[in-house]
């Protein structure tokens, strides 16, 4: 069956409407006409890029990290002096005026926000960047719509074809069925689902907030709509779109309005539709939801749906991992799933977003830890409420019925670096800083490709400037988002500095990276037990090219048997990339400083 008959039978089956099929495909015959001749070529060469290993990606927002498109154009020798070849641009689409969302409530999108610069300073950024082999991700906020959206606007001015694209009703009843089962996202600053617009006197459906409503995709010519911006976006030269929020895409009475099964054939359509149109773009699926969820974005072999998931399970575990210092559940669950082919994790130590704290409950409870006890202690311990943390983190949307509360802070500020630097202790300054080091380590080692957030990698820390700002006082996450101090930055070349030596060692790690095999995006990856809970051990396998990563989550020195080592790694040297040191895998054990991490490689004695 070919592509185009796939997409008609799913669209059919989900619609049943052959009109809004027939514009379907007249909207991807159109987008195809559009596409240029050298992204024409892309699509025939680099239809899989993601797997390379030489991707390492950064997240940054354009006005905080350069003031606008043409000055980020500018600084595009940052990036190749530390090895940064994909960036994420955070929302750059023009946005509501005022609050909104930081960027999240999107008014136009098919127009840059006129903060940033305009269509043709990003078309000629795309083009420099390919220039420099940097691929480009732009986020995608395909659930909802900013209430100033053409269609919004329309919807308001009484049109029923409009009110169609979204969900509204006329009394609360139905309103207060659904928010019966259907959780709140942000109960503090947004609560319940649905927002009364009196100028239409109907309930309509906002699940982050009044200015942001949420599309009905059980309406085909929604899903046209958006569809249709997704490949015109494409046509603007992106490697990556990244769409937002999919979880919550589709709405159903009496359930939570998460994950429902017609999603993934969403999914499924707009893979279809893409690999159509402009197979060199890949989708990157955002659903922070429970693990045993987000694998299932990637769809199967079969039938793809994301190429790219976030591993935020990932996140999660590395910062359990540094509070416990106990590496039993990063194990258990790098072990956990497997992913399809055509699939790969981007993993993070931070992003944008607050840390949520959803972990592998079935697993705590295996190690004889209550979940919620366990949740409770994560809150307090990177919220700086428990006693001897090292995290100077912040709470964010606290819930005082249930208890549950999430994580802001920067990478720095969360691994000691701030609160070392309060205290003016030299030896926990230190301590931090290896931990920085072990997390980018981590990162840049695991199955997938790495994504810094800008700043981690000259130790930025929390920020609370932001309150001066009326239009961001009131989100809390924008302590971890500030400005890029470029002259602090000049320290990544001043030894003696923390930004020296966290800059360095992550540009050491990119190179190395990027020169071994065993780091390609598919090669076999699995973790080991090593009867030490507080080392976290991984083989990488590419062929017959073998290489074990040992972590040391303890600020104690660790032993670590070798006899599985051997086993596995079929040799009796090996060589730590990143220090030079070599073991002999025939003597007992190998010991590990206070979080020191090994990169092993076979080694030959000559």
């Amino acid at each position: 069956m070919d592509n185009r008959s796939k997409i008609a039978k799913l669209y059919m089956q989900l619609y049943h409407d052959e009109q809004a099929l027939k514009q379907l495909f007249s909207m991807m015959d159109e987008a195809k006409l559009q596409r240029s001749g050298e992204l024409v070529a892309m699509d025939k060469n680099e239809r899989s890029w993601y797997f390379d290993q030489s991707i390492v990606g950064m997240t940054l927002y354009t006005d905080l990290f350069a003031g606008s498109l043409k000055k980020l154009k500018q600084k595009i020798s940052y990036f190749d002096d530390l090895g940064v070849s994909f960036l994420h641009l955070m929302p750059l689409l023009k946005p509501r005026e005022g609050e909104n969302d930081g960027g999240y409530a999107v008014e136009d999108y098919r127009n840059i926000d006129p903060r940033l610069g305009d269509l043709n300073d990003f078309k000629s950024l795309m083009k420099e960047l390919r220039k420099h082999d940097i691929k480009v991700c732009i986020d995608y906020v395909i659930n909802h719509v900013a209430k100033e959206h053409a269609w919004a606007q329309e919807a308001l001015n009484h049109d029923p074809i409009k009110q169609a694209y979204f969900i509204m009703y006329d009394t609360d009843a139905i309103p207060n069925k659904f928010n019966l089962t259907v959780p709140e996202v942000l109960p503090d600053k947004c609560p319940g689902n649905f927002t009364y617009y009196p100028e239409i006197k109907k309930y309509v459906f906002t699940s982050f907030s009044e200015f942001q409503w949420d599309l009905n995709f059980q309406n085909p010519y929604v899903f046209n709509g958006m569809s249709d911006n997704l490949l015109y976006l494409a046509n603007l030269g992106v490697n990556m779109i990244r769409l937002d929020a999919i979880p919550f895409m589709w709405k159903e009475l009496g359930t939570s309005c998460r994950n429902l099964e017609p999603i993934h054939d969403l999914m499924r359509l707009l893979h279809l539709i893409k690999e159509d149109v402009c197979p060199s773009l890949a989708l990157l699926g955002e659903a922070i939801v429970e693990p045993e969820q987000i694998v299932k974005y990637f769809g199967s072999d079969e039938h793809t749906e994301c190429e790219v998931m976030y591993n935020a399970n990932l996140m999660v575990d590395i910062y359990n991992a540094f509070a416990t210092r106990d590496v039993r559940l990063l194990t258990v669950d790098a072990n956990r799933f497997q992913i399809p082919q055509r699939g790969t994790w981007m993993n993070y130590v931070r992003c944008h977003d607050d840390i949520g704290w959803g972990f592998n409950e079935e697993a705590i409870r295996s190690f004889g830890f209550s979940p919620f006890e366990h949740k409770q202690f994560l809150i307090k311990f990177y919220g700086d409420q428990f006693m001897g943390s090292f995290a100077k983190g912040e709470m964010y949307q606290v819930n005082p019925l249930t208890k549950d509360a999430r994580t802001n802070g920067t990478l720095a500020s969360l691994l000691g670096l701030q609160k070392a630097i309060e205290t003016n202790q030299v030896y926990r300054r230190d301590e931090a800083i290896r931990r920085i080091n072990l997390a980018h380590a981590m990162i840049l080692s695991y199955r997938g490709f790495p994504l810094i957030y800008s700043g981690d990698e000259v130790a930025t820390l929390n920020d609370q400037s932001y309150q001066l700002d009326p239009d961001k006082k009131a989100e809390g996450r924008w302590v971890h988002r500030p400005f890029f101090d470029w002259k602090r930055a000049k320290n990544k070349d001043v030894v003696g500095t923390d930004e020296h030596a966290v800059y360095q060692m992550l540009k050491k790690l990119i190179k190395l990276r990027k020169q071994l095999p065993q780091f390609q995006g598919q090669a076999h990856q699995y973790a080991l037990d090593l009867h030490n809970e507080h080392v976290f051990g991984v083989i990488r396998q590419n062929r017959s090219h073998h290489l074990f990563a040992l972590y040391n989550f303890s600020e104690l020195t660790q032993k670590v048997p070798t006899e599985h080592l051997r086993q596995i790694f079929n040799g009796v040297y090996a060589r730590d990339v990143v220090q030079d040191r070599i073991f002999n895998l025939n003597d007992a054990y190998i010991e590990l400083s206070p979080y020191e991490f090994v990169w092993c490689v076979k080694h030959k004695v000559t």
